[in-house]
């Protein structure tokens, strides 16, 4: 009698169809594994949020099931919902060292550090989980210590590259282990899970090392304080900032709460150097000559509250933009933030600040591998299954595309949802079924409960203000005993709209005179229902109507 294998079960629940927010369920009976555990941050629509988390209410149902969960690297998109996830599911993380190192700060913010267990790994190294065998393959990145996984289950062996670029030059270790990826697709991969960020992009994504000589050329020509705004997280960037810096004998300064944190991680660990005597604390840089200062930044986004956004704005306490500054913005927008970003450039050139940006000048390389990277993948890998990963729908489609023209059979390439179960084995995969699977909003110390409504709500004050209606009724008669005092936010200013405030009250008290016998959840109803329909006859606007009724 043969013992029928158990399917592989893979699970996204986050990262596709959406930029940010990675995480990845493997499942095998009763084992699981995440890889990653990333978090997003907050569109247009989504007033007030400060991050967004996947809904992990899958894992934590099954949270004895967790046999660790894996890190591919240390962007927020991969780690920065841990501490909110690991408060709830104390299972063991493993990464490279820099990715925990980052990781550590995180925990320690959130006090949790001593009841978590990280395990730092190496490229080549392989873990044992049970069912599950991860082997950790070297890759290129803009952060340093990022890892491709090989995880070898006993259907067969999935390759997630994570986010991935093939750099010959790299500014720190060695290029990318190509070499095991052939030897993987020699022995057989089932399944090929690949970054799919620049699948629109043709050709090769530029070697990290040829900013370096664009900051040198910028430095060379330029005898102004320079201002670069990067993530915090490229810790390649930052050295090379710093190595045009000591060349042209400036000092550097550290701006920003997260680029600070970052870069005194990477300096302890060894992945930043920064000569003796070049690096210089914020508010002592001042004492230098202008054509001697370089400071690096955060705010590269167009983040409210960042360093560089807090310069244009003229609200940083150390940092005053002046004429002839030179502002580089070492980053390209991610998508959606592209009206943040021109806001705080066109506030720097009031200013009076040159602004060198990606536009202008080659200051920044994707950390991600274009089209012909992409197909170099799926032709060392071969796999049998591809599922295109990270990236909004339609890059994931343009990564569809590519393994399809690369021969691959359509009825073999999966275009997930996040939330829906890919169930495998080494005869079939198809999609059967889904798990609990979306967005938790952060806002403040409030986790997960800014819902739909809440948000409907501020987009409804935003556009369109409110009107409060204040009165106090006698409860036995129902007459009027004081009010009703109306009060205008975001809708009219009330003395310049003296006609409009007087005939809306008129329309209150004619509205309760009328209906005197009915209790007062009707009252209020009949009230906003009326002041409602007079306000939109009389301005075509809809602001937000709120009556605040005591009976006495």
């Amino acid at each position: 009698m043969t013992v029928k294998k158990k399917k592989l079960k893979v699970i996204p629940l986050g990262g596709l169809g959406e930029i940010g927010k990675n995480i990845t369920v493997f499942e095998y009976g009763d084992e699981i594994v995440i890889v990653d555990c990333g978090m997003a941050f907050p569109d247009d629509e989504m007033l007030g949020v400060d991050l967004v988390l996947p809904d992990t209410t899958y894992l934590t149902k099954n949270k004895d099931r967790i046999k660790a969960i894996i890190v591919t690297h240390g962007h927020e998109d991969h780690i920065g919902a841990l501490p909110y996830v690991l408060k709830n599911i104390n299972v063991p993380v493993y990464g490279t060292k820099l990715a925990l190192g980052l990781l550590q700060n995180k925990l320690e913010e959130h006090k949790i550090l001593a009841d978590c267990t990280l395990n730092i790994i190496s490229h080549g190294d392989t873990i044992d989980l049970g069912a599950f065998k991860i082997e950790f393959i070297r890759t290129n990145h803009s952060i340093p210590d990022t890892v491709a996984l090989a995880i070898h289950t006993p259907v067969g062996v999935i390759i997630h590259t994570s986010d991935f670029k093939i750099d010959f030059t790299p500014i720190l270790g060695k290029p990318i282990d190509l070499q095991r990826f052939a030897e993987l697709g020699s022995q057989g991969v089932l399944l090929l899970m690949s970054d799919s960020t620049n699948a629109e992009r043709p050709g090769y994504t530029m070697s990290e090392s040829t900013v370096g000589k664009a900051f040198e050329e910028i430095f060379l020509n330029s005898n102004s304080r320079i201002i670069v705004a990067s993530f915090a997280s490229n810790v390649h960037r930052v050295q090379q900032v710093v190595n045009a810096a000591v060349k042209y004998n400036r000092k550097v300064a550290i701006c920003g709460r997260s680029m600070v944190n970052v870069c005194n991680k990477a300096i302890e660990l060894g992945y930043l150097t920064i000569p003796k005597g070049v690096l210089v604390e914020i508010d002592s840089i001042k004492k230098y000559p202008k054509e001697k200062q370089v400071i690096i930044s955060t705010g590269s986004q167009g983040e409210p509250m960042s360093a560089l956004s807090r310069m244009a704005s003229g609200d940083h306490r150390q940092v005053a933009i002046v004429a002839g500054d030179l502002v580089v913005i070492s980053a390209s927008p991610i998508p959606g933030n592209e009206k943040s970003v021109s806001v705080v450039i066109n506030e720097l050139f009031k200013k009076g600040a040159d602004v060198v940006y990606e536009a202008l000048a080659d200051v920044h390389v994707s950390g991600h591998a274009c089209q012909e990277e992409l197909k170099t993948m799926q032709r060392l890998v071969e796999p049998k299954y591809f599922m295109p990963v990270h990236g909004e729908y339609r890059h994931l489609k343009q990564h569809a595309n590519l393994a399809e023209n690369l021969g691959m059979k359509k009825d073999n390439i999966f275009i997930m949802d996040i939330g829906q179960v890919l169930e495998i084995d080494s005869k079939e995969a198809k999609i059967k079924g889904t798990v609990p699977s979306g967005k938790i909003l952060v806002d403040g110390l409030s986790i997960g409960d800014v819902g739909k409504i809440v948000l409907r709500d501020r987009k409804h004050l935003s556009e369109d203000g409110m009107i409060i209606v204040v009165m106090t009724i006698e409860k036995e008669t129902g007459d009027i005993i004081t009010g009703p005092e109306i009060i205008s936010r975001g809708f009219v200013y009330a003395k310049e709209s003296e006609v409009l405030m007087k005939h809306l009250t008129q329309v209150c008290e004619d509205t309760v005179i009328k209906h005197k016998g009915m209790n007062n959840m009707t009252r209020k109803n009949m009230i906003n229902s009326t002041l409602r329909d007079y306000v939109y006859k009389k301005t075509k606007r809809r602001p937000m109507i709120l009556p605040v009724i005591t009976e006495m």
